[in-house]
Order: C-alpha cells, then structure tokens, then sequence
C-alpha cells in the first residue's frame, strides 16, 4: 500500500474517489477549499461529475437530488456554509437518503474567523436541521482519519440510508501528514427499492418524498426511524481509550483537541499522574457505555475542546452526573498547547507532580 504526503482537505477528496463518489457539489470557503479545488481537478478524469453550485443552498439541494438516484454524492463546506446546508440534510434525513457531508469547523458563530473550532458540536449532534432526526457524526483526529472516515461515511450512509457527516476542523484540513488509502470500493447496498433511478416498467415507480400532511401517518413514519437509530446507537458506537485503565483523571476530547490532549496526558504519566484519555470517535452515537467504562477508576472527568464546553454535556449525561465534569478549552480559534492541559491536570492532582 503506497503513502502519500496530503493535506487533510486533500486526503478527504482522495478518499471520496477512492469510496465510488461520484457526485460533489461544493462551493468555496475557507478552511476546506483545497477539498472542493482537488475534486474539480480529478472527478471529470475519473468518471465522476463536480460541480461548483452557485450557493450553499443550491449544493445540498443538488446532494439531495443525486442521492435520490442511489448514486454515491457528497458535499463540503466549513461552519457558517453547512448552517445554509442544514435544511437539505434535514431534507434528507426526512427522505432518508445516504449522502456524505463533510465540515472543515472554523470559529463562530457569525462569520466569525477561518481558524480552527470545535465549535459545531451541538450543530452537528443537536440541530442539523429541524425535526426529530439524527445523523451520523464522526470525528477524526488525523489525516489518516480524514481518508479513513469518508469511506466509513459512505458505508454507513447506505447501510442505514441516513445522511453522515466527517466533522473535522481547520487544522485537520490544512495539516500535512503521510496517509495511505484503501483499495477503491463501490457501494454493495442494493438500492433499486427505494432509488429514483427509472424502472424500465419492471417495478413501481419509487418516490423519494418527506412530506406528509397527514399527522398520524408522520409520526408512524419517524417512529420507524427512531427504530433504526436504535440499531445505530447499540451497533456504531466508536471510540478510543488512552491509558484508561487507572486512571483517576479522565480526560475527554475529539478530534485535533483529543491529539494535544494525549501529548499532555502522555507527559503527565511520566510525573507520576494517573491520567487517561477518552476519544469519541462517534460523536452520533455517543459512546455512553465505553465512557462508563473507561471512568470506573476516575475520581474526576476533564473535558477539553476547541470550544466553550459543548460536549461536556454529553459526558455529564453518559455518566449520569455521577462524577465532577471540569472543563477547560480554547475558543475563537485559538488553539491550546499540550502544556496547558498539563497544568491543568497538575491543578486537579491537587498541584503535585
């Protein structure tokens, strides 16, 4: 398996390729346009179709349209361009369509900076879109992962015929790291049952549709997902656990944050600090039950984001508020260095190295 040295935004685009997308519909904004930029060069040599729309509005709406066809589509965007997106996925989840978003996060809210940001967190796990719906949240913490969870993406869109989205950040997409890609793969879902792709007078039209007047009827409907999402929660929970065994300080972060954090965890074992690690790395399905388990030994949990805490939440419900949550973080777009974690683990070891 060849390497390559890319960049995240880069390695995204590569491995959407290499996972039989064949359709992307994007329009640039900074940090993700490198992504955008590498799929106009390559899909027209590779048999697939980019096209810049004129909007945000106009790109998930087309996302919309190709899913409906079965066809392996995807889109990208950073923080305020996937707010503009979030009725099409909402769209989409009603549809249930599979379909691959991706978010290079930038600070907020408002235009706010092109730095990175962690800041999306209860967008993408709370409200991307209206309704009662969920989608699918990863969260990768390398380049590596970057390319890794695009083709997961894929997969579990079409598994579960739900929208997914790979929630990275700025620094992710612009970062160079080496990164080796799987072999190419196309989808082995069959969806010529509810794919609008023509039906040659062998079968019934199929009708993509999420609108229904009659009440009853929708609520019979969401109630079915709500089935599905069952099966998601109990089978797609992904997680990592850094020394997770003693530890009496639990740190939790994702994403780039998880990466600092495990530089200061690392340097706080060496000072005799009984610290720990816990990445999610599905952030929807939270793993709630790997963090329970992870936390048995801890007497106190620190949660650390490039944000004001929004996954703290999440911890303190996973652990039914059954240990202290403190949190420390950056925000803005200033990203914290390993050493400030580090003091901040010192502090909570009651100032003893």
């Amino acid at each position: 398996m060849e390497t390559y040295l890319m960049k995240g935004n880069e390695a995204l685009a590569e491995a959407a390729m290499r996972a039989g997308c064949k359709c992307f519909f994007g329009y640039p904004i900074t940090p993700q346009t490198e992504l955008a930029a590498y799929m106009a060069k390559q899909m027209p040599k590779r048999g697939g179709v980019f096209l810049q729309a004129e909007s945000e509005l106009a790109a998930v709406n087309m996302l919309l349209g190709a899913a409906s066809t079965g066809v392996r589509a995807m889109t990208s965007s950073s923080s305020p361009g996937i707010s503009l997106k979030t009725e099409g996925i909402s769209y989409m989840a009603g549809c249930d369509l599979p379909a691959v978003i991706i978010n290079v996060q930038r600070g907020g809210p408002g235009l706010g900076s092109i730095q990175p940001s962690q800041a999306d967190y209860f967008q993408a796990t709370r409200a991307m879109g209206h309704g009662d719906a969920y989608i699918i949240v990863l969260a990768p913490d390398s380049v590596q992962e970057m390319a890794d969870f695009v083709a997961l993406a894929f997969e579990l869109a079409d598994k579960y015929r739900i929208p997914a989205l790979v929630l990275a950040d700025g620094l992710l997409g612009q970062m160079m790291e080496p990164v080796s890609f799987a072999e190419p793969t196309q989808s082995s879902v069959d969806k010529s049952e509810w794919a609008a792709n023509g039906h040659k007078f062998k079968r019934e039209h199929n009708i993509v549709n999420s609108l229904y007047l009659d009440a009853p009827t929708l609520e019979k409907i969401v109630k079915k997902r709500y089935e599905k999402y069952k099966v998601i929660e109990e089978n797609e929970r992904r997680c990592e656990c850094y020394m997770c065994e003693d530890a009496e300080i639990l740190v939790t972060a994702y994403g780039a944050a998880a990466r600092i954090a495990k530089t200061a965890v690392a340097k706080a074992r060496q000072e005799g600090i009984k610290a720990g690690l816990f990445r999610p790395i599905t952030l929807y399905p939270f793993p709630r039950q790997e963090l329970r388990e992870s936390a048995k030994s801890a007497r106190v949990i620190l949660d650390t984001e490039l944000s004001m805490g929004q996954m703290v939440e999440d911890v303190q419900l996973s652990l039914g508020c059954t240990l202290p949550v403190e949190f420390y973080g950056r925000t803005g777009g200033v990203v914290p260095a390993p050493e400030e974690i580090l003091l901040k683990l010192r502090e909570m070891n009651g100032g003893k190295e």
